[in-house]
């Protein structure tokens, strides 16, 4: 094997890792207890076949050939309305069923059929990506000493492959060597936490010389380590390789579907295949989530079962009597011969018999075609939100994404929202804008919450000239910076400046932590000649950039040092300084800091610091020593001003080490990093705590996260359409407050409930505490006899998580829901999740949870409604999510016109149909009682086919996907009527059993006027009565055309469309009678020319359908007149004020209408300038 040989050419890769753990040669430990028992041989294709691991191939189908049909059956007939259309078509094939087979099939095969094909093509999408991904290609080491090509599915653990430039990890790896002598590459992965930067790995250092092809053809070890899980960050495992043991950390390891990036080629060996993959591990499927429509649509099937279940055995007990009192009299009947089901002698058995027909004849009270309807409903839906090009966003070209469309009814019906902050409400876009250095602060640029504040007290001035006019100059400073995250402006330091201050040693200290403490990646721009960095965070790019404005420009890391050009020295000559990396101690969310520690050019070795600024108060009596602490009282100071003005903050500190102390330290550490077990994680905290001591504060920093476009306003619209906000963040509880000002979410005149907990060691004492303070803000709250008082209440995470005990919580929330705003500080992703889940359970009401990053993908798939942002934070949250936007400001049209008109569309499509299929089922009813329970059916099996499927399955379609009760523009005008969702006012009770008695009241009507009309009366000019076959078809024509005019009456807002549906049905009708009656009599039987012979020439006909068509919609057109003259809705009153176009002659009556239907709302902007006006009028009133 060659290894170690001279190179004509060094190549070192300009990508390097930030982990820089050594690994030992003997310092592994074997392992093959519970949870550590894989073993991988490398290269060796015989053991594998011995030892079979899961193949590589992947499945994410929910079918296959075999299991389609049955799986799918089973999803179909879990409803409970199918299974009784099913039970009903086996009776079709019995002498009991009143109609012929396929009146019973057709229908049931119809919307089963389509359901399965819907979820068919589905799953066919999904097994054709599958299909796509297995097929890929890969090069793997073959018996012949060669690489050639083999699909993914192929690839089997053990296998070497080599994959290259901008190709994807077939299968989880381990990194054995790169096209550069470091062993670096780069990797992209977005597919698996969808965080956009870059990440760098590296290769152990004795693999490093299998760099080619011939290399491998001798190449044997083994590899023990973890079983699959599903953790993407970590890893523990050993490398068994030339007679010494390696540990093998996640710096090491490849993921399947992450992508080799700014790398030629690297080699690896395969460890985790197909679905033992850490990718395929955490493809865990979303919470199913229906929407309250939906749930209570359900109940409404059982009412109607029930309703059926009553009539059929009224009918059923009916005919018993028939046959055993009239049976016997009916000499026609031949009593004697009568078979079981017509015995007079067994009138309880004819009477259970004829039950299974009357369930058949009275089916069509369950409206068959309705979850298909709504399906197809929603997903049209879906596609409009898609589309909408309102919330699209020009600056990303993202659009608005219904991720699915099951609950875009509940889009309408919510009452909380739960936002996250940062990347949410605000850009996650940091500009460096201020910091302290050795006590004395710089930085000049006003925030968005100073400009917000400066103008609010200009606002509340009566002589605002001098506060304009430096709001005026503190915008325009504001805005002068054209460096993306360096909104920095101070000429102390700027241009060199900082030499001349008399702190010269610490500003230059300042600026080398933030040039050397991080794990960014610089990239030159060819163009413009300056570098870019890809750095793990916004903050840390921020801070390069500052120190590279500074004078101190990172420019080049190697895979052992890094190396700053120093711009402004005391010789007026740039110098480059190189940096040897000795340990990288990384960020993690207990520790809350980042130490590097480095060799410096003249050898001294020093640790450099940067953390949450905590670490000053939390660490200042045993971290941060002696003279270190000569700026800690200002510095505080300075970092408490930085929070109060809504800037994030970090400390910075070192100290120097000496070779000795260093030494001790790095065996200890590497001990741990060695370490193979459960508590390695716990050692390598306790080696981080050992070190990170005894340090000198040097400064810190305030960078500015800036509020989304359109925050302010969005929420401002939200609370006034009755929405209330809750927000959950992981920052200090002075940066929220005032994000919380800058957003309007408090004001001034606000009651702040702040609930902390006292810092006893005693948890009960503590909770105690806890306790007394929420019912002092309870108590308060029920005292305060000003209706106008607004009350915030605000909590930190350590609280929060006493407050969300099983004994505490829902005294919690009771004070939350009091309160107008609500701020959750310094929370973890657990604790967002469980918050949300709290509101959702505890209120009953819909929940709405927002966010842009990974940690708040608990929340959003607790929620009701998940809505993820796409923002700097990759897509994890989008791809938990059921709906996404690219910024906060479109969750109002979001919610205010698309969640309007879904939660109208869905209510008014499910209430008509059924009305319809009421209206349509009892004529059924009230014919079989008049002709004696006999189980006749008055319609043609072909009329009932059509009825659901064609003749009136269009136009409420159109009605749930068109429907307009008012404009998108006037939803944003007069946001209050979005309460009509979350009041429930047009699926609540009283409105469907209102539907319900409307369709009782048309079949009464349908079936009376026609039995009054042709019961006895000649209906053609030669004298003849009407036969069933045209009482029948006439009835039915009735039926079509009072049900769709009565869903033309409904609609608000018509388009070509719904004109087309509606009386393109009632044609379709007629069309249906002509094609129908014109086949031969053996097909249509006694419809044979029934409408161009028997009812077409007969006045009679039309008058009936005319009179019925009028006497149907009479009671509707009465009531809708009555509630708009008498009790008005909020959009009867707008339609109105828009058809005589009052808003655009009476402009001063339109505002005063806008303003009325408002929700009295105690957050927003609108709510800070009722609270001013108040203001202004209580002093009038003084000075009268």
């Amino acid at each position: 094997m060659a290894r170690g040989r001279i190179r004509a050419k060094l190549r070192k890769s300009h990508l390097y890792s930030f982990c820089l753990f050594r690994s030992s040669g003997n310092g592994g430990q074997s392992i093959g207890g519970p949870g550590f028992s894989r073993t991988v041989y490398c290269n060796e294709p015989q053991v594998l076949n011995q030892k079979p691991y899961r193949s590589n191939s992947i499945s994410t189908t929910k079918y296959n050939f075999f299991s389609f049909l049955p799986k799918a059956l089973y999803e179909q007939f879990h409803r409970v309305a199918n299974l009784y259309f099913l039970g009903c078509a086996i009776a079709s094939l019995t002498p009991l069923s009143p109609f012929s087979p396929v009146s019973m099939i057709a229908p049931l095969v119809f919307v089963v059929g389509l359901s399965m094909a819907k979820e068919g093509l589905e799953d066919w999408r999904r097994f054709m990506q599958d299909r796509e991904v297995n097929s890929r290609t890969v090069h793997v080491h073959n018996e012949e000493g060669g690489f050639g090509k083999k699909t993914w599915e192929d690839v089997r653990v053990g296998d070497v492959v080599k994959v290259e430039k901008d190709q994807f990890f077939p299968a989880d790896l381990l990194l054995l060597s790169s096209n550069y002598e470091d062993g670096i590459c780069y990797v992209e992965t977005m597919n698996l936490d969808g965080e956009t930067n870059l990440k760098a790995k590296k290769a152990l250092e004795a693999t490093l010389g299998l760099d080619e092809d011939d290399n491998f053809n001798n190449f044997k070890g083994i590899i023990k380590c973890e079983d699959p899980n599903p953790s993407l960050y970590t890893f523990v495992g050993n490398l068994e390789y030339e007679g010494k043991v390696y540990a093998i950390d996640p710096t090491q390891i490849l993921l399947r579907d992450s992508k080799l990036r700014n790398t030629e080629f690297v080699y690896g060996v395969v460890i985790f295949t197909g679905h033992d993959s850490k990718v395929m591990q955490n493809s865990t499927r979303s919470p199913s989530k229906r929407s309250r429509v939906e749930k209570k649509m359900d109940y409404i099937i059982y009412v109607l079962f029930s309703v059926l279940l009553v009539i059929s055995l009224i009918s059923s007990f009916g005919f018993a009597v028939e046959i055993k009192y009239s049976m016997p009299v009916w000499w026609f009947m031949r009593p004697q011969d009568a078979d079981e089901y017509y015995s007079p002698k067994k009138p309880v058995i004819s009477g259970l018999s004829h039950m299974v027909t009357a369930l058949m004849l009275y089916g069509y009270l369950i409206p068959i075609s309705l979850y298909v309807s709504i399906e197809v409903v929603k997903v049209l839906q879906a596609t409009f939100i898609n589309q909408d090009i309102q919330m699209y966003d020009e600056d990303t070209g993202i659009p608005a994404q219904a991720r699915t469309s099951n609950l875009n009814e509940e889009l309408g019906q919510v009452d909380t929202i739960l936002s996250d902050k940062t990347g949410t409400l605000t850009c996650n876009q940091m500009d460096f804008l201020k910091c302290s250095i050795a006590g004395i602060p710089y930085g000049v640029s006003p925030t968005e919450v100073e400009l917000a504040a400066a103008q609010q007290m200009a606002n509340d001035q009566e002589d605002q000239g001098e506060l304009k006019t430096l709001v005026a100059s503190k915008k325009e400073k504001a805005h002068k910076s054209p460096i993306k995250g360096f909104n920095f402006e101070d000429n102390r330091l700027m241009n060199g400046n900082w030499l001349k201050e008399p702190t010269a040693a610490r500003i230059m200290l300042f600026c080398q932590i933030l040039a050397v403490c991080h794990t960014a990646i610089p990239e030159l721009n060819e163009e413009t000649g300056n570098y870019t960095y890809e750095a793990e965070s916004p903050d840390e790019g921020s801070f390069l950039v500052a120190a590279r404005e500074l004078g101190f420009e990172f420019f080049q890391r190697t895979q052992s040092s890094v190396f700053v050009r120093e711009k402004y020295t005391a010789s007026g000559k740039p110098i480059e300084r190189e940096y040897k990396i000795l340990n990288v101690l990384e960020f993690t969310s207990k520790r809350k800091r980042m130490t590097v520690i480095v060799r410096d050019e003249g050898g001294q070795i020093l640790l450099l610091c940067k953390g949450a600024d905590r670490l000053v108060s939390m660490l200042s009596f045993d971290l941060i020593i002696r003279d270190g602490k000569l700026y800690l009282e200002d510095t505080t100071r300075h970092l408490n001003d930085y929070g109060e003005a809504g800037l994030r903050t970090l400390a910075l500190a070192y100290r120097k080490l000496e070779e000795s102390e260093y030494t001790a330290w790095n065996n200890e550490f590497q001990k741990a990093k060695t370490s193979i077990g459960a508590d390695r994680d716990a050692m390598l905290e306790n080696a981080a705590d050992m070190m990170e001591r005894d340090l000198f504060l040097v400064g810190a920093t305030a960078v500015e996260d800036k509020l989304q476009k359109g925050v302010p306003q969005c929420i401002d619209k939200l609370a006034q359409a009755g929405l209330k906000l809750w927000v959950l963040t992981g920052d200090k509880m002075e940066t929220a407050i005032n994000i919380g000002f800058a957003c309007s979410l408090l004001r001034q005149g606000m009651k702040q409930i702040c609930i902390t907990e006292s810092g006893s060691e005693d948890k009960q004492e503590v909770k105690e505490d806890i306790l007394k303070q929420i019912t002092n803000g309870l108590e308060m709250i029920k005292q305060e006899n000003d209706p106008h008082a607004a009350f915030a209440l605000i909590i930190d995470g350590k609280t929060l998580a006493y407050a969300l005990e099983d004994d505490m919580k829902l005294k919690f929330l009771g004070l939350a829901v009091e309160c107008a705003s609500v701020i959750c500080c310094r929370v973890s992703p657990k604790q967002k999740a469980l918050v949300t889940r709290l509101v959702r359970q505890g209120t009953g009401k819909t929940t709405l949870a927002i966010g842009d990053g990974a940690n708040d993908v608990g929340m959003i798939q607790e929620a009701d409604i998940g809505v993820g942002i796409s923002g700097v934070e990759g897509m994890q949250a989008v791809m938990a999510s059921d709906f996404s936007v690219s910024q906060f400001r479109f969750l109002e049209r979001l919610l205010v016109v698309h969640g309007h008109w879904c939660y109208k569309r869905i209510a008014q499509m499910i209430c008509y149909f059924f009305y319809k299929n009421i209206a349509f089922g009892l004529t059924l009813f009230y014919f079989e009682a008049f002709t004696g329970f006999s189980g006749q059916s008055v319609y043609d099996d072909w009329y009932m086919l059509l009825f659901n499927v064609v003749l009136t399955s269009l136009p409420v379609m159109s009605l749930g996907v068109f429907e307009q009760d008012v404009s998108s523009e006037v939803c944003l005008e007069f946001p209050a009527v979005y309460q009509q969702g979350p009041r429930n006012l047009f699926f609540d009770w009283y409105r469907i059993l209102g539907w319900m008695g409307n369709g009782l009241l048309c079949s009464l009507i349908i079936f009376f006027i026609n039995i009054i009309i042709l019961y006895d009366q000649a209906f053609r000019a030669e004298g003849q009565t009407a036969d069933l076959a045209v009482l029948g078809t006439t009835m039915f024509t009735c039926i079509v055309w009072s049900l769709n005019c009565q869903i033309a009456l409904t609609m608000s807002h018509f388009t070509w469309i719904q004109h087309v549906t509606i009386w393109g049905s009632i044609a379709a009708w007629y069309i249906f009678l002509l094609i129908y009656g014109a086949l031969s009599p053996r097909i249509s039987g006694d419809a044979y020319q029934i409408l161009v012979e028997a009812l077409a020439p007969a006045p009679i006909y039309w008058q009936t359908t005319l009179l019925a068509t009028i006497a149907c919609t009479l009671p509707y057109m009465a009531h809708i007149a009555y509630q708009r003259c008498f009790e008005p809705e909020d959009h009867h009153i707008i339609q109105e004020i828009k058809y005589y176009r009052k808003d655009v002659e009476d402009q001063h009556m339109w505002t005063r209408e806008r303003s009325k239907a408002r929700q009295k709302t105690k957050i927003g902007f609108t709510a800070r300038v009722d609270a001013k006006i108040r203001q202004v009028r209580a002093k009038l009133n003084k000075k009268q």
